[in-house]
C-alpha cells in the first residue's frame, strides 16, 4: 500500500517518490499481495524535469506487469491531474470521493486555453463525471472515511494473487436454501421488466452483493458476492435499464470484469435476459460490432468456472454472448420462463410469413411461441444442462460450483491474445 500526501508539494510524484511507490509494489509482485495506491496527486514534479517523469514511466510499467498478477485498486482522494491519472487507470479498480477527488489529463485552465471551453473541475473530471458517463471510475463514495471502510469490504471478496485461492468466509445461509418467490418473479407480459438485483441478491449468501459500476450502463450487473462462503463474480441482464439489451458501455463493463474474474480464477455466474444488442445508427457508427465483440471475447477466453442461468429472453447473437454452452460454459440452467430462439416470435414471424395478413400472422405467432418461447428445443439440443425451478436456483449453482472446484482448462500456448480494443 502506498499514499501520496498532498500537504507535501501538492503530493506531486519525484524521482525519489516514485522509487519508493515502486519498491511497494516490487514487493507486492514478490510475495504476491494485493496493491492499494491512495491517490492525490498534482503529477509530476515539474522541478525536477523529466527525472521525475521517468518516475511515474516506472510506476507505469509496474502497474502493467503486475495486472493480472495481484489485484490493484486506486483510491482517488484528491486532485489528480496528467501522469497521476494513467497509473490509476491501469489498476484494475477505481474508488474515487465525491466533491473533493477529480481525474483528469489537463485541468480546466489548460483547456480554457488550449480549446476555449470553459469547464469546471467536477464536470470535467469530478467523481459523479467519472461513474456515470467515462466508467474510468467504477465507485463514487460520500467522503475519505467511506472510501477507505469501503476498500477494506472490496479487498475482502479478492484472492491475495493469481496464485492464491479465493478466499473463504464463514456462513450460515444454508447452500440448498429454497426461495419460493422467485417461482413468480417474471411477470407473465413478457415485455414486463423486473429487477434482477432480486434474482441475484437471493442467490448470494446473506443477500449480499457487492456491485460495481452500478452508475454507468445500468443495463448490466456486475459485482461480487459469495455462495457457501467463497468469492464469486456476478454478471446479469438487467431488464429493469433498456429492457436489458447489449450496448457498446453494456458490453464493455461487463468484458474488463469477466476478464478481471478469469485472471485471479473468480468463478463466474452469469444471469441472461437479453432481448438482443441495441439497434440504432449511434451504435453502429459508435463501433458495436467491435465493442460487443468485447464481451464475446472475454467470455470464450475465460477458463475458470462458469455457470449460467437464462430467466426469460436470450434472443439472436446476445444468448451467444453471454456465457452460452458454445463458448464452454460449464453448467447452463434455465427457468421454464426462459425464451432461447434466434429472435422473438413477431419479429420472426413478420420475416418469415412477410406479406400475409394480419390474422395469419397472429396464427403463426402463437405457433412459434408455442415451439420456440421455451427453454424444452435448448435443452434438448444440450445447450441447456438443465431446466430448473427458479426456487431452487440457489443450491444448483452452490453444487455446481463445488462440482467445478478442481476444474482445469487451459488455452493454446500464445505469448498474449489480440482482443479487439
Amino acid at each position: 500500500m502506498f499514499s501520496q500526501d498532498f500537504t507535501v508539494f501538492g503530493g506531486a510524484v519525484s524521482e525519489r517518490h516514485a522509487q519508493k511507490i515502486c519498491k511497494v509494489m516490487d514487493n507486492a509482485m514478490k510475495v504476491g499481495a494485493p496493491v492499494i495506491g491512495l491517490n492525490d496527486s498534482g503529477g509530476a514534479r515539474i522541478q525536477e524535469g523529466v527525472a521525475s517523469l521517468g518516475g511515474y514511466a516506472e510506476i507505469f510499467q509496474r502497474n502493467v506487469l503486475a495486472s493480472g498478477v495481484v489485484p490493484q485498486l486506486s483510491l482517488i482522494m484528491g486532485p489528480c491531474a496528467g501522469g497521476a491519472v494513467y497509473s490509476p487507470a491501469m489498476t484494475d479498480f477505481i474508488f474515487m470521493v465525491k466533491d473533493s477527488s477529480y481525474m483528469f489529463v489537463t485541468g480546466p485552465d489548460v483547456v480554457k486555453t488550449v480549446t476555449n471551453e470553459v469547464v469546471t473541475q467536477e464536470e470535467l473530471g469530478g467523481a459523479i463525471t467519472h461513474t456515470t458517463k467515462t466508467s474510468v471510475a467504477d465507485l463514487a463514495l460520500e467522503n475519505d472515511i467511506e472510501a477507505l471502510l469501503t476498500a477494506r469490504d472490496f479487498i475482502d471478496y479478492l484472492p491475495s494473487s493469481n496464485r492464491a485461492e479465493v478466499p473463504e468466509r464463514p456462513t450460515a445461509d444454508p447452500f440448498d436454501r429454497h426461495e419460493d418467490s422467485l417461482d413468480t418473479l417474471i411477470p407473465d407480459n413478457a415485455n414486463q421488466p423486473y429487477d434482477m438485483h432480486e434474482v441475484v441478491r437471493k442467490v448470494l449468501d446473506e443477500g449480499e452483493f457487492f456491485e460495481i459500476q452500478q452508475a454507468h450502463a445500468g443495463n448490466i450487473l456486475i459485482g461480487f458476492g459469495r455462495v457457501e462462503g467463497r468469492t464469486v463474480g456476478v454478471v446479469a441482464n438487467q431488464p429493469m435499464v433498456l429492457a436489458g439489451v447489449l450496448d457498446i458501455n453494456s458490453s464493455k463493463k461487463a468484458a474488463r470484469f469477466v476478464r478481471f474474474c478469469d485472471a485471479f480464477d473468480i468463478p463466474i455466474l452469469t444471469f441472461v435476459d437479453v432481448p438482443g444488442f441495441l439497434p440504432g445508427t449511434a451504435q453502429e457508427l459508435g463501433g458495436i460490432i467491435k465493442h460487443g465483440a468485447k464481451l464475446l471475447f472475454a467470455y470464450a477466453e475465460a477458463t475458470v468456472p462458469t455457470i449460467t442461468v437464462s430467466t426469460r429472453k436470450a434472443y439472436g447473437g446476445a444468448y451467444d454472448v453471454m456465457a452460452s454452452k458454445h463458448l464452454r460454459g460449464d453448467l447452463n440452467y434455465a427457468w421454464p420462463t426462459a425464451e432461447i430462439a434466434v429472435m422473438g416470435a413477431k419479429g420472426a414471424v413478420e420475416i418469415i410469413f412477410r406479406g400475409k395478413t394480419a390474422d395469419e400472422i397472429a396464427e403463426r405467432t402463437a405457433e412459434y411461441e408455442a415451439r420456440f418461447a421455451n427453454p424444452f428445443v435448448a435443452a434438448s439440443m444440450g445447450f441447456i444442462d438443465e431446466v430448473i425451478y427458479p426456487h431452487s436456483t440457489r443450491r444448483r449453482i452452490a453444487l455446481g460450483l463445488r462440482k467445478l472446484r478442481g476444474k482445469v482448462l487451459e488455452n493454446p500456448w500464445k505469448k498474449h491474445d489480440n482482443i479487439p480494443l
